[in-house]
């Protein structure tokens, strides 16, 4: 059970500890929030009485209190302020309301109904207020036509521009990404081991469990990146659209391998993207069969874009492959000398310059337009 009169408010400092306060004379209370904290990977400060919670009370992103605590905290007048959240086992009796009303709590929850709606105001106020960051999912216009290839280059991109960057793989038939990067005996967790269903995901987390390898010949950046196995099944709906909206909330770059064929993760990603690129190779098999995705994109209001690339065989122009899909332009690529022998010596695609790198650099150029011109008319 919920009771709210306004949403959790997140501390706007910036601080990079962002420790909450938890303040509860009920043990069994206490270890509950303790363990919802550490799941959020929220840290959190522990108060005995008032006096020692003031210390922390206009300074902590949220304030999680039993009722003795808010009646004793009313008593002892700490200034009201926002995200002060009055916990309780089982239903609230009549005078946790009071005591709640008094301190000036913006919300009353029971454990453990209420659960997971702690551990997402928790996640929220360890991470903070930020940007939203940008969800991008990569497809194939064909079988072959570089899509995993290219979602790589554009997250080390991403790294190299001094961003946080999150690669997730959703093609569970595609080999895995940690094999493209080199990464196959990389510690770290893949897609069956990471034990998301759903809910709220703390970035962090997520990150401090990934293989993240280094991007650079200085190896100045890192690429976490969210692997299939080499197994038939993949992740589910509910899990793709956790982990691609932890990183949008942590204010970063996701990109999305996707495969072609439209299961059930797969349309969870397309519907998360804020857009989608259809990587075609210049000729007219490709085209075609690139006509198809985006049908499929156009009938479920997919925003996307197209990235051409060469060589044309029979002198297709990109403009010409972009207009026969309904679909604008955002680079057009030249082919990546030795690229297939680089692969196979586990380089990670787009850390040294040439097209690839350029095209990948363009096009987050193209993305960040789009996004804040699409922002400006939501405005």
């Amino acid at each position: 059970m919920i009771a709210t009169n306004g949403s959790p408010t997140a501390d706007p400092t910036g601080d990079a500890t962002r420790r909450g306060l938890v303040m509860a004379s009920d043990p069994e209370l206490l270890d509950t929030l303790l363990r919802l904290a550490a799941a959020a990977g929220c840290e959190v400060s522990r108060a005995v009485d008032p006096s020692d919670a003031r210390r922390r009370w206009l300074d902590a992103p949220l304030v999680v209190l039993d009722s003795v605590a808010a009646r004793t905290c009313a008593e002892a007048a700490l200034p009201r302020r926002s995200g002060v959240v009055v916990a309780v086992c089982g239903d609230p009796p009549p005078e946790t309301w009071r005591h709640a009303v008094a301190v000036g709590a913006e919300h009353v929850v029971s454990v453990p109904q209420a659960e997971a709606w702690l551990v997402a105001a928790l996640t929220e106020a360890a991470e903070g207020s930020r940007r939203s960051g940008a969800v991008i999912g990569v497809i194939g216009g064909r079988g072959g036509a570089g899509a995993s290839v290219f979602a790589t280059a554009l997250a080390v991109a991403a790294v190299r521009t001094g961003e946080h960057a999150l690669l997730v793989d959703c093609d569970p038939l595609g080999g895995g990404l940690d094999v493209l990067l080199g990464a196959e005996e990389a510690e770290g967790l893949r897609w069956s081991q990471i034990g998301v269903s759903g809910g709220r995901v703390p970035a962090a987390a997520l990150h401090a469990a990934l293989p993240a390898p280094r991007i650079g010949r200085g190896g100045e950046g890192r690429l976490s990146v969210l692997s299939c196995e080499r197994a038939a099944h993949g992740p589910t709906p509910g899990a793709v659209v956790a982990v691609l909206e932890a990183g949008r909330r942590a204010g970063e770059t996701v990109v999305c391998d996707l495969p072609r064929y439209p299961t059930d993760a797969a349309l969870a990603a397309l519907s998360a993207a804020d857009v989608t690129l259809v990587v075609v190779p210049a000729d007219l098999r490709s085209c075609a069969a690139a006509a198809r995705i985006a049908e499929i994109l156009a009938e479920r209001g997919i925003p996307a874009g197209v990235v051409v690339r060469g060589p044309s065989p029979g002198g297709v122009d990109a403009t010409q492959v972009a207009a026969s899909l309904g679909l604008p332009l955002l680079t057009a690529m030249r082919p990546e000398p030795r690229l297939a022998r680089a692969l196979e010596l586990g380089r990670v695609p787009g850390t040294t310059s040439g097209p690839l790198q350029r095209a990948a650099r363009t096009v987050l150029v193209e993305i960040a337009t789009m996004l804040a011109v699409r922002g400006g008319a939501a405005a």
